[in-house]
């Protein structure tokens, strides 16, 4: 009896298993390393029933710190080759979430060529939101081969903001 050769499809679906569990390897490592850290602004010291608030002339400072990545993440999708089309979804899919700081983005592009294309979606943010996606920003491009050509999904981990 002759072995029976490994099928080309076996082999890709190897390669692909290989590859997402690499990815959220990355990506759990990444949050625990963010993670690690209490967040400054939530930790502040709490007054005692007793005590009698004093007068201050001016207010009390701002906390300071490193600021902690939110574990939770905002998604949107983007479709399309054109760049101001690109920018405008964009634009329209971080509304919401106007004010806020990014600390990573993970985009997920469709098709064979979804890494490609992820990698343009994550150069056009910085230029459709410079506040929200700054310098500060780490990037990460990955392909879905479930999803159709000319799309990806965007997820956002943002810093937290004071009381998350």
């Amino acid at each position: 009896m002759t072995p029976r050769p490994r099928s080309r499809r076996r082999a890709l679906s190897t390669v692909v298993l290989a590859g997402w569990l690499f990815a959220d390897l990355l990506l759990v490592l990444a949050l625990v390393t963010m993670a690690d850290r209490p967040d400054p602004l939530a930790a502040r010291p709490r007054k005692s029933a007793g005590a009698s608030p004093t007068p201050s002339a001016s207010p009390s400072p701002s906390p300071t710190g490193p600021q902690g990545v939110s574990r939770t993440y905002r998604e949107f999708r983007v479709r399309g080759t054109d760049r101001d089309g690109l920018l405008r979804q964009i634009r329209s899919g971080t509304a919401k979430w106007k004010g806020r700081t990014a600390a990573l983005v993970l985009t997920f592009g469709g098709g064979r060529g979804g890494t490609q294309y992820a990698g343009r979606v994550n150069e056009l943010l910085p230029k459709a939101r410079p506040e929200m996606f700054g310098a500060r920003m780490a990037t990460d491009d990955f392909h879905d081969l479930s999803e159709t050509p000319n799309t990806a999904l965007v997820r956002v981990y943002y810093y937290t903001q004071p009381g998350e």
